[in-house]
């Protein structure tokens, strides 16, 4: 790791051994004006025409893939489809994930300079990908305005120790992290919507699909009735589906690479507001900037690109939401100097990263004999 943590793709493996520095944690030196000043202006405008062109070019790439393996697989030599199959699986859940992060977009108001259009856009999209948009474009927000804080954030709020499950201990070993990993890539996003796992704790049940849960608030229950329709309609649509071409068919054509962007999705996030270098914060020492400068932009290869520079331009989207993601390089590109050694970016490869974080972040909590009790630093044994 380089200063910082932060670290570079191209460093000499002996220096990517160095230990891991902490990020700074107390007030930056700058001001979010000050930062928004450095970002060429063009940055923040929202093309409809550029941003649709993404969404052309994601969905022609999904329905070749579609239908490449609807005409052609089977033909092939019946060995040759066992390798056919997967491929097919995680080309095409690579370019919905894709797909997902332009809905994403659109839940922050960054595809066009027309609210409805991108509430229109992002509910279609994130429907057809089975995600209630309202809802969770509702839960999202209020993670972006509480990140890093340990009270109010949304997901992938850490633990101190003092509220690990009793199990916990049981699965810190190899075993039990490759347990643990197959679980929250497979089933964290469904038991996330569903069940509010990972996400912050409320006083009584809370799940996505519940209008009347505690995520929302009475003006807000009319959108998650909403976004509950979407996600019926789009269920109706695969169960036609089925019963027209059977469910195998449907499994091997939707349900996998759906697997397989519920899997980067949680993945992704996972990585961005996960790192040993990463502080958080209780209520007494948290505040919006900071919290927003506690995440971490990640290397995924050629995957960058493929999801729109989500994975390498995360602390500039947690910065500013409403940039579009085809001026976010630029923009982390002229705000890197004023961050400085506020800026985080880790270029370990993300299977490697995946499995260091899922060791050595189990739990927060002060440093012993630290002024600041109110910061928080991951932990690796219990």
């Amino acid at each position: 790791m380089g200063a910082r943590g932060q670290m570079s793709a191209a460093k000499k493996p002996e220096e990517q051994k160095t230990p891991i520095q902490r990020a700074p944690h107390t007030k930056p030196p700058f001001t979010l004006s000050q930062l928004k000043k450095a970002i060429p202006p063009h940055c923040f405008q929202r093309s409809l025409l550029h941003s649709f062109s993404y969404v052309v070019y994601d969905l022609s790439l999904a329905f070749l893939f579609c239908y490449i393996a609807t005409s052609y697989f089977h033909l092939l030599p019946h060995p040759l489809s066992y390798l056919a199959w997967p491929i097919y699986w995680a080309l095409q859940g690579c370019i919905l994930t894709g797909v997902w992060v332009i809905a994403h977009e659109c839940g922050h108001h960054a595809f066009s300079d027309y609210q409805w259009v991108d509430d229109m856009v992002g509910l279609t999209l994130h429907s057809a990908l089975l995600v209630p948009y309202f809802s969770w474009k509702i839960s999202h927000r209020r993670h972006h305005s509480n990140t890093g804080s340990l009270d109010r954030d949304e997901v992938f709020v850490p633990k101190p120790k003092s509220k690990m499950p009793w199990f916990s201990k049981y699965f810190n070993n190899p075993p039990g992290r490759v347990l643990t990993l197959f679980i929250t890539l497979t089933l964290g996003w469904p038991l996330y919507l569903a069940l509010n796992v990972s996400g912050r704790p409320y006083d009584r049940f809370a799940c996505h699909y519940d209008p009347y849960g505690p995520i929302y608030s009475n003006r807000e229950r009319r959108q998650i009735f909403v976004s509950d329709a979407g996600v019926f309609a789009a269920t109706y649509v695969l169960y036609c589906a089925a019963m027209a071409k059977g469910l195998a068919w449907l499994v091997f054509i939707y349900g996998m690479p759906l697997l397989i962007v519920n899997g980067f999705l949680v993945l992704i996030t996972y990585l961005q507001h996960t790192h040993p270098a990463l502080p958080h914060y209780d209520s007494s020492e948290w505040d919006w900037l900071r919290g927003a400068l506690a995440t971490a932009d990640r290397d995924y290869g050629m995957l960058n690109k493929v999801f729109h520079n989500i994975t390498d331009t995360h602390v500039a989207h947690h910065l500013f939401s409403t940039m579009p993601h085809y001026h976010a390089m630029e923009a982390t590109k002229a705000i890197k100097p004023i961050l400085g050694e506020y800026y985080q970016f880790d270029g370990t490869p993300f299977y490697k990263a995946m499995w260091r974080e899922a060791k050595e972040c189990l739990y927060v909590e002060p440093d012993e004999g630290a002024p600041n009790k109110g910061v928080f630093w991951y932990q690796h044994k219990l």
